[in-house]
């Protein structure tokens, strides 16, 4: 859902609970966006092939196999519509997009949800919770708000353990951010089997949330299914023509991840110092646990933070816990401080 952005009396806060890049879009984006202006009074490509296109040759991808969509929420809701009926179980893991959750419930299925190990999906107690009527399966990976994710050789044990006439679904909103080299996207596995699909974003790394824009990576039989069920338009030309212009700004996206490793490294260290658990995170955001020793909480956390002109996200479903998005420089230190200022209280 989404996360708080304004607080009384403070006309520009420094919004950090909704996972957006600080960065803003590169400079490219925002021109394609600005050179579609005279022609608003036209239809989009319903096809959408442009952004297809340029997905596939940033990706090494069939751009045949390629959907776009309002977002990602938006090609998630498809899947789940195509593909789960009343009555089926649609296995989750315990944290992830909630969005998801929602549209299976919207579509009568049973949600059934294993626990996560050490802040990470268990692919185990997944498995373990598999039936004749598991239907459909969704990770996100990297998580949400753990900020953690599984390995390649996990997801193809997930996907091994699971019925054939599951479809699994792995949301990999935040697959731009990872730097670790045994991570995986979803790609290969869509690649190699008839019931896998990957969904990504152009909400976070690229910096455009506020034009709703997302893709899939599908197997031909899906792209057959769903194509049946999307509407014509439902991608706006100027969020198309963007998002084409983000994804091949390859340089841009990688002075992104670099500036966010960084500064999620300073931030570790800075955290830790203070005695705060800060879970290891390949995202652009980070979750913090508060000792229940120190006799501070998440929640105070927060509205310290709030009272320095700070947005933060409480997350986990515990007081103990805060997460934070990172920022630009200046915003971190202004965190740091304030937490520091918070712990010594």
């Amino acid at each position: 859902m989404q996360g708080r952005s304004s607080i009384e009396g403070v006309e520009k806060p420094i919004k950090l609970s909704s996972n957006e890049s600080s960065h803003g879009p590169a400079p490219s984006a925002i021109k394609a966006y600005q050179e579609c202006l005279p022609d608003l009074n036209r239809y989009p490509d319903g096809s959408q092939y442009q952004l297809r296109k340029a997905i596939a040759d940033v990706h090494n991808l069939d751009a045949d196999r390629i959907i776009c969509g309002n977002g990602s929420d938006e090609l998630i809701q498809l899947m789940v519509r195509a593909y789960v009926n009343p009555g089926d179980q649609a296995l989750l893991s315990e944290n992830g997009f909630i969005m998801t959750n929602i549209h299976c419930v919207a579509q009568g299925a049973e949600l059934v949800i294993a626990p996560e190990k050490n802040y990470v999906v268990d692919v185990d107690a997944l498995l373990e919770r598999v039936t004749e009527k598991t239907k459909f399966c969704s990770i996100a990976n990297p998580n949400n708000p753990t900020g953690t994710f599984i390995s390649k050789s996990e997801l193809r044990r997930l996907h091994a353990g699971l019925p054939e006439d599951c479809l699994l679904l792995i949301d990999d909103a935040y697959a731009e951010y990872v730097w670790d080299e045994d991570y995986e996207d979803g790609s290969s596995l869509v690649d190699e089997f008839e019931n896998v699909v990957m969904t990504r974003t152009f909400s976070k790394i690229y910096g455009l949330p506020s034009v709703r824009i997302g893709w899939a990576y599908c197997p031909s039989s899906v792209v057959s299914v769903v194509g049946r069920i999307r509407t014509p338009f439902n991608t706006n030309g100027p969020a198309l023509a963007a998002a084409a212009a983000a994804v091949k700004d390859v340089n841009y996206t990688a002075q992104i991840k670099a500036h966010n490793k960084k500064s999620l490294e300073h931030i570790s260290e800075q955290v830790t110092a203070m005695g705060i658990e800060i879970v290891p995170s390949q995202t652009n955001f980070y979750l913090l646990k508060f000792p229940e020793s120190s006799g501070k909480s998440g929640n105070a956390a927060a509205d310290y933070l709030q009272s320095k002109g700070i947005i933060p996200r409480p997350a986990g479903g515990s007081d103990q816990y805060l997460r934070i998005s990172v920022g630009l420089d200046e915003e971190n230190a202004a965190v740091l401080t304030a937490l520091r200022e918070y712990m010594g209280a």
